[in-house]
């Protein structure tokens, strides 16, 4: 049987404490009940974080090593150029170095055969 309602101030009062600590005392049982969960979920919380950092760190390691790749590359590359690059120069020094003693032999050698002509047209006259 309920309680006959009565507005009173100070009833209102009392009900209202009394509803306070009954909700206090309801939460405070939901808590210490869900302590075990907590914890097991706090735990759940720190695997992912800790596998969350795993991956970030081998995505930068990985990162590291690809930028380390390429740069590799690059530079196999460029010493691969300038080698093709002295290459070239010392090919074209040496034919241009062929060509100049081609042309001085050349020249020696018509010095060589006016010098003979000269020689044999001053026999001649002599």
């Amino acid at each position: 049987m309920k309680k006959a309602r009565n507005n009173e101030l100070s009833d209102r009062r009392a009900a209202s404490a009394d509803a306070k600590t009954a909700l206090l005392n309801a939460f405070r049982a939901a808590k210490t009940a869900a302590e075990p969960g907590k914890m097991a979920r706090q735990a759940e919380r720190l695997a992912v974080v800790s596998a969350r950092e795993e991956r970030r760190l081998e995505r930068e390691r990985l990162k590291v090593e690809e930028r380390n790749r390429v740069e590799t590359e690059a530079a196999e590359l460029r010493a691969a150029a300038e080698a093709e690059a002295l290459a070239v120069t010392e090919a074209r020094e040496s034919a241009e170095n062929a060509r100049i003693a081609r042309v001085i032999e050349d020249e020696a050698a018509r010095k060589a055969e006016r010098d003979r002509r000269y020689a044999n047209r001053k026999a001649r006259q002599a």
